[in-house]
């Protein structure tokens, strides 16, 4: 009966001891780790090259002009913002001693043509002479000599009719450079478009850009109804590119509102700036015309080399060094915690953003995404923490 008693004693001391070591493990155990996971699926994936630095929304038609001679501005006939249309006048520098050269011009074609008038009708009544006199001359009455002198006067009198009618010919030619020099200070413009920028004010002077000379154009006009957008591309990737390949678009200033394009074309050049990467220029045409643009948005072009239909992807975040993942092996009857597992993967195409998977996972699987998170490896005991992830 004693042996009995202390049997029992011992027994329920080792339960005891065996609950309080339960208990404190339990306590003491360390907590599930709140991981992001992403269910692994099916879609497109695309071998994409992007930008190397900023691209450039660009108008079709943009033209700086200035005047090819200086000169103060005597009429400025828009402001910035105006919409104009083609052949509109828009700046003109005093010219006032070219429009008077221009008068005398047109007053010397004037006395040239009346002179040709005098010269011409005397040139006929010479002509008329001459025939009566060789007249005269086959009848007898006149002399060899008198004929002759009358035929080398018509033919004398023709000649001052040309002379005069070149004269003519030559003032207006006069008339015509007098004009034309007076096109050196006006500035027309060469298509329909918007005035962007105009430097210089009503009575400044206005300077020439001549080639070469880094000097502010007069009026800077664009036709803003014709967009597309210019990127530097790595003269890496150039090689890949060719006119026609689709591209995704997006602008800072829109950041969610991608657009849809198309290569217009490569640069057959590359272009090597100091202390910068080589680049190639690519132009990308908007499928779709692009209203409420500005010029001069910053961009960035995403060109499709090749693309993947309904393959199975994950994302390419979730991927570690060495084609690794780690994914969710989930306790019995809960599918919100568990143990994280590794699995190494085949991959196929892949971008910043998903990555194909030949082989190493299936579809459902639950792979992580929150890497940076501390305690997050392999073996570590993990909860959901986006219930949406949970299927």
């Amino acid at each position: 009966m004693k042996n009995s008693m202390t049997l029992r004693r011992i027994l329920l001391a080792v339960v005891i001891f065996v609950i309080t070591v339960a208990t404190v493990w339990w306590a003491m155990r360390p907590k599930p780790v709140a991981v992001v996971f992403h269910v692994v699926g099916v879609g497109t994936v695309d071998a994409t090259v992007v930008n190397t630095r900023a691209g450039t929304v660009e108008a079709c038609q943009r033209t700086r002009l200035s005047a090819i001679t200086g000169g103060r501005i005597e009429y400025l006939g828009v402001k910035e913002g105006d919409q104009v249309k083609k052949g509109q006048l828009l700046m003109r520098l005093w010219n006032d001693d070219q429009k008077a050269q221009q008068l005398v011009a047109e007053a010397q074609r004037a006395l040239a043509s009346q002179r040709v008038n005098e010269q011409c009708v005397v040139a006929a009544n010479a002509e008329r002479e001459a025939k009566r006199q060789a007249m005269l001359r086959a009848q007898g009455y006149v002399s060899i000599a008198r004929e002759d002198a009358a035929r080398s006067e018509a033919d004398a009198r023709r000649s001052a009719c040309a002379s005069a009618r070149a004269d003519v010919v030559q003032f207006q030619a006069r008339v015509v450079l007098s004009k034309t020099e007076q096109q050196r200070t006006v500035l027309i413009a060469p298509f329909d478009g918007t005035v962007a920028k105009i430097v210089g004010e009503l009575g400044e002077y206005s300077t020439p850009s001549p080639p070469g000379v880094q000097t502010p154009p007069a009026i800077d006009l664009m036709d803003s109804s014709c967009l597309y957008v210019k990127a530097p591309m790595d003269e890496v990737d150039a090689p890949k590119i060719t006119a026609g390949l689709p591209v995704r678009v997006t602008l800072d200033a829109l950041p969610k509102q991608p657009f849809a394009g198309h290569v217009r074309r490569v640069a057959p050049y590359v272009l090597a700036v100091e202390k910068q990467a080589r680049t190639v220029d690519v132009e990308v045409d908007f499928d779709e015309p692009a209203k409420q643009l500005l010029v001069g948005y910053s961009a960035d072009v995403e060109i499709v080399l090749q693309q993947k239909n309904n393959v199975l992807r994950v994302p390419t975040a979730a991927i570690m060094e060495g084609h690794r993942v780690l994914i969710l092996s989930p306790d019995a009857g809960d599918k919100t915690t568990g143990q994280l597992e590794e699995r190494k993967l085949k991959t196929g195409l892949a971008n910043w953003e998903y990555t194909e998977v030949l082989a190493g996972l299936t579809r459902g699987d639950r792979v992580v995404m929150s890497l940076e998170r501390a305690g997050v490896k392999v073996g570590a005991r993990v909860t959901v923490e986006d219930r949406k992830s949970v299927v």
